[in-house]
């Protein structure tokens, strides 16, 4: 069948038109895709670029330490919120176990006594119940263990600031299974620090000015040659210059009634402070101090006064070896003797006072065998001169001690110890009573 001659010719004419309309709309829809693209990529490189910028600037500043996993601080402000700026803290102590056992000649010391925990003198009986002796007996205890909080600041014009707080648990308990030894074994904290410095001032609670800490032997023992060694820790103010320091310190009378030693009080009567006064001169050979003791007793309207001298240091022997050692006497020194082993004064028939004369002192040599190994020989005594017509023949009349130790360390700060100590309390009637002990410790100190 033949077509029309018009008709293929109409044909490819409706096929170019359709192919020329056709090619604009295709040419046009490529170019707005390619516009969003184009946009894309324009804002992918904006971003890389901020990127980049960022990553430019944290560079230029210092890295911060990292801190490892497991080692965040425990917190991030000061532990003093209240101190001023610029404040140091400090947290010292040590934890001690002693264990000991005891045999004491005429009866045993009281259960529950400091004579227990540590060697005290006039805690030895003499002629009690039981004076036959008896089995030894035995001590464990923590209670000397203790701790101390300490603040320090200096000034920007260079004054000196310090505050210290420190406490034992040598002390009783404050329910019926505390403070003793049925179940518990809870014993209360005990103040033995309380002062604050400025400069050349102290106030507060510590060790008498007229004691010398620095000649105390290395013991095992609380203090060790306790019968020659003056030891009180008592309010005061102290003013410290170069050499020389003075105080004036919280005052006490023991009182030793006519005729009767054992009813021995406390009077609680004075009005004067306690007045010492110590020169101090030391070097890398070691320390020699003397102090001086001046002091009212009262009890009701009677007073006396009385005055003791201390005379006491520390001398190194070489590298391995010092000695150490003290020499106190005086009339009415007492109660600062040997935790107290005689009184400051004694009542008359007529209620006058008289200041009671004694002395006593201490040698103590002590040698470094390594690091790790040290040993300390010591001995003690003690002396009082009673009017047996005023005090009776009950009165403690002298007192001594041998003591001999090891202390092994076998790392930093934490110290083994074993002690032997003999000690002899005599009275005014010739009787005599004597203790032994094996003490051992294991201390570590922070």
């Amino acid at each position: 069948m033949s077509m029309h001659p018009a008709r293929l010719v109409r044909r490819p004419l409706a096929a170019a038109m359709l192919l020329a309309l056709a090619v604009p709309g295709a040419a046009m829809a490529q170019s707005d895709r390619e516009k969003e693209l184009e946009a894309r990529v324009a804002e992918l490189e904006r971003q890389v670029q901020a990127l980049l910028t960022t990553q430019q600037q944290q560079a230029a500043q210092p890295a911060a330490p990292a801190v490892p996993a497991g080692k965040q601080p425990v917190q991030a402000t000061t532990i003093t919120p209240n101190a001023n700026p610029g404040t140091t803290f400090s947290y010292t102590g040590f934890i001690k176990m002693d264990a000991m056992v005891t045999e004491t000649s005429d009866g045993r010391i009281a259960d529950g006594s400091s004579g227990r925990l540590f060697y005290v003198p006039s805690t030895i009986p003499v002629g009690g119940a039981g004076a036959d002796g008896g089995d030894p007996y035995t001590d464990f205890h923590a209670q000397f263990s203790r701790f101390g909080l300490g603040v320090d600041h200096v000034t920007a014009n260079g004054d000196k600031f310090k505050g210290y707080v420190e406490a034992d648990f040598f002390g009783g308990g404050s329910n019926a299974l505390a403070g003793n030894e049925t179940a518990t074994n809870t014993y209360a904290v005990t103040l033995r620090h309380a002062y604050v410095s400025w400069n050349n001032w102290l106030a507060g609670q510590t060790w008498s000015n007229f004691m010398d800490v620095a000649a105390l032997p290395d013991a095992v023992d609380f203090v060790g040659p306790t019968d020659g060694t003056v030891f009180v820790r008592q309010a005061q103010v102290r003013y410290t210059k170069g050499p020389w320091s003075v105080s004036l310190e919280n005052p006490q009378t023991t009182v030793n009634p006519y005729l009767s030693a054992a009813a021995r009080f406390n009077s609680g009567d004075n009005v004067l402070p306690d007045l010492t006064a110590r020169w101090l001169t030391k070097g890398d050979w070691g320390h020699f101090t003397v102090a001086g003791l001046v002091r009212q007793f009262k009890w009701l309207d009677e007073t006396e006064t009385g005055a003791a001298l201390s005379v006491s240091g520390k001398f190194n022997l070489g590298a391995s070896d010092d000695i150490r050692w003290a020499v106190n006497g005086g009339s009415g020194i007492g109660r600062y003797l040997a935790f107290g082993i005689g009184s400051d004064v004694v009542v008359d028939a007529n209620g006058a006072l008289h200041a009671q004369d004694g002395y006593g002192g201490f040698v103590a040599w002590r040698h470094v065998f390594s690091p790790k190994v040290r040993t300390n020989l010591m001995y003690a005594a003690s002396h009082f001169d009673n009017d047996t017509s005023l005090t009776g023949y009950g009165a403690t009349e002298r007192t001594q001690s041998f003591h001999a130790n090891l202390i092994y360390s076998p790392f930093p700060k934490l110290d083994v110890g074993a002690e032997i100590s003999y000690g002899q309390r005599s009275l005014e009637d010739d009787r005599e009573g004597d203790l032994k002990r094996l003490h051992t410790s294991i201390k570590y100190s922070f």
